[in-house]
């Protein structure tokens, strides 16, 4: 298993059980597939650095997870085709 780190910022419009709702669909892809989430942030909402899809703001979520490439291919995937998620990166994590 490979150690990835993902961050994904949510649309800031929608409710919180909304936000808590997606940070658990996606925490459950990782579980479901026999990953280990090591470390999971929920950084609140911030800034943006410019203007994506009229918003200005958005919540960030930082997660550090162990898994197989299959179930991050799978992260990415439902990701892609999820509404509340405005951009989304998973990255390697080399430390």
């Amino acid at each position: 298993m490979r150690k990835y780190e993902l961050m994904y910022i949510i649309r800031p419009d929608i409710e919180q059980e909304a936000v808590d709702a997606a940070v658990e669909k996606f925490q459950g892809i990782i579980n479901n597939g026999g990953g280990e989430i090591t470390k999971h942030d929920v950084l609140g909402k911030r800034r943006l650095a410019y203007e994506i899809d009229k918003f200005r703001d958005g919540v960030y979520v930082l997660v550090n997870f162990s898994t197989e490439s299959a179930v991050v291919d799978e992260l990415d995937r439902v990701m892609r085709i999820s509404d509340e998620v405005v951009r989304h990166l998973v990255v390697n994590d080399v430390a």
